[in-house]
C-alpha cells in the first residue's frame, strides 16, 4: 500500500469512527505509531482531521470525505455500476443527479447523449456536462460544499422542487435495510431527499463499501428506492434483506 492510499484510508477511518487512536491505526495499517503520527500531522495540515491526545478526530471544516480522496477508491466497481445505470435512461427526457464519485462516473458516460436535460446540485458534474452542447444542464444554487462540490441548503431544495424528473440517480454514503439510504452531511441529505421526491423513478448508485453502512442523516427508505445498483462484493444476506424492503437490487 502506498502512502497516498494509506492516507485516503486513514481519513475514511477517522470519519467513520469520529475519533480513533494512533495504536488502532498503526495495527490496522501494519506500520509504526511514529508513521501514523506523521500521517496525521500531514492530514491535519490539509484540514482533513484534527489531532487529539493519542489519536485523531474528524475536522469540523468538512462534513464528508473530500471528493478527490474518494475518486480513485473502488474505481473499477464504480465504473461497472455507472455503465449499468445507463440502461435506466431509456425513454427519459429529464434526469436528476446528485454528487458523488459513482454518479460522476455515470455523468462521464453521458457525453454522447442527445435530447436530455439534467437537473443537479453537483457543480463538478454540471461543469463536465457542458462539454456536450446537446445536453441541457440545470444547476441548483445554494451553499457550495468544498468536500462534495455540491450545493446545499434551502435555496438548492427549493430549486429542485420546481422540476418534474423522470429518473433520479442518487449517490449516498450508506445503504442498510432498516436505515435506508443515508448521508454524512444532513444538509446534503435533505437536498438528495428533495430530488428523490420529485422523481418518478429513483436509482441509487452505491458500491459495496456503502452496503450495511449507516451514516448520520437519512435520505430515503429502501421502499422509496426503485433500483439499487451495487457491485458483486455486496454481502448476499444483506442484498436479500434489501430486496425484502421492496427494492430491486442489481449486483454488477
Amino acid at each position: 500500500m502506498t502512502r497516498k492510499q494509506r492516507l485516503n484510508q486513514i481519513v475514511g477511518a477517522v470519519l467513520e469512527a469520529g475519533n480513533i487512536e494512533v495504536p488502532t491505526l498503526a495495527e490496522r495499517f501494519a506500520v509504526s505509531e511514529a508513521t501514523i503520527r506523521r500521517d496525521l500531522e500531514l492530514l491535519e495540515e490539509q484540514r482533513l482531521v484534527t489531532r487529539t491526545r493519542g489519536g485523531a478526530s474528524t475536522n469540523a471544516a468538512f462534513n464528508d470525505l473530500p471528493l478527490n480522496y474518494k475518486t480513485a477508491q473502488d474505481l473499477p466497481e464504480k465504473r461497472r455500476i455507472a455503465e449499468h445505470a445507463l440502461t435506466y435512461l431509456d425513454g427519459s427526457r429529464v434526469i436528476g443527479m446528485t454528487g458523488g464519485t459513482t454518479v460522476s462516473e455515470f455523468a462521464r458516460m453521458l457525453m454522447g447523449r442527445e435530447q436530455l436535460s439534467i437537473v443537479t446540485n453537483a457543480l463538478n458534474i454540471a461543469t463536465s456536462l457542458l462539454a456536450n452542447p446537446a445536453l441541457r444542464v440545470f444547476v441548483a444554487g445554494g451553499e457550495a460544499r468544498a468536500s462534495s462540490q455540491e450545493t446545499v441548503g434551502p435555496t438548492a431544495e427549493a430549486f429542485l422542487s420546481d422540476y418534474n424528473i423522470d429518473v433520479a440517480f442518487l449517490g449516498v454514503d450508506g445503504v442498510a435495510p432498516d436505515a435506508g439510504c443515508t448521508n454524512y452531511d444532513p444538509m446534503g441529505a435533505r437536498v438528495n431527499r428533495a430530488l428523490q421526491q420529485r422523481s418518478r423513478k429513483t436509482v441509487v448508485l452505491a458500491d459495496a463499501t456503502k452496503i450495511s453502512k449507516v451514516a448520520l442523516a437519512p435520505v430515503c427508505t429502501m421502499a422509496e428506492v426503485d433500483v439499487l445498483i451495487t457491485d458483486s462484493r455486496a454481502p448476499q444476506a444483506v442484498v436479500r434483506q434489501l430486496r425484502q424492503q421492496g427494492c430491486d437490487v442489481v449486483c454488477v
